[in-house]
């Protein structure tokens, strides 16, 4: 018998929202950022004080300042990446079968991938208010987008990015200059998505529990075809 897992909240509207704070920084980025502020802090207070520090940046920085914090962050020597397929299995073939399934599921639902991949974080945000498997929309956040988020969280941790940063000057001889004032700033959305998650979702402990729908059925089937083949 299948286990149920409904959510809190029947409108998820508020992840396409949510979105907005990974997107590449444009000049309206400040905006769109205290609009989810005000969001938050009307529905998610606890989500809201995590993004605040993030918001207050993002509305006295220039769009300069942004796009260097964002490639700093998740593009350009990055301190991690936002997809979350690679998060989870970097090249691996899994990743793969992450990916066509995805994209499958953004095909059916009209969802625009525009220049990203399927697994990138804001589709996959912007995907889950528009699935009616609510059983499905579970595991794609247990399984999926809470594992991944947990990760690309870890690797701000100011440990990491002195060992990533000693890896890039022996290599490559030059860093992209980063305060440790804001340095880890993309930290601050992160745990306040991640919240907004916990609040929606009964996530379970970081281990991924048996697939039960189709799209991740799929998925397991295809890495263990891979793994008799290999």
């Amino acid at each position: 018998m299948t286990q149920s897992h409904p959510v809190m909240q029947e409108n998820l509207d508020h992840y396409s929202l949510l979105a907005d704070l990974f997107v590449y920084p444009e000049s309206d980025f400040g905006d769109r950022v205290r609009c989810v502020q005000n969001f938050l802090d009307d529905s998610f207070p606890e989500a809201g004080a995590r993004l605040e520090p993030f918001t207050e940046f993002a509305e006295s920085a220039t769009t300069t300042e942004l796009e260097e914090l964002f490639l700093r962050s998740f593009d350009v020597q990055s301190i991690t990446t936002l997809d979350i397929g690679y998060v989870l299995f970097g090249d691996d073939y899994k990743r793969g079968a992450v990916l066509v399934n995805l994209n499958r599921e953004h095909a059916q639902v009209s969802n625009p991938c525009n220049s990203e991949l399927a697994d990138h974080l804001p589709n996959v945000l912007r995907l889950l208010p528009l699935l009616a498997d609510v059983e499905f929309r579970f595991e794609l956040v247990d399984r999926i987008v809470a594992p991944a988020l947990r990760k690309i969280i870890g690797e701000f941790d100011p440990r990491k990015i002195d060992a990533k940063n000693k890896v890039y000057m022996r290599h490559h001889n030059t860093l992209i200059e980063s305060s440790d004032e804001y340095g880890v700033l993309y930290q601050s959305p992160l745990q306040s998505l991640f919240a907004v998650l916990e609040s929606d979702f009964e996530l379970s402990d970081p281990q991924p529990p048996s697939a039960t729908s189709e799209f991740l059925k799929n998925i397991d089937t295809e890495i263990q075809l891979e793994e008799v083949d290999a």
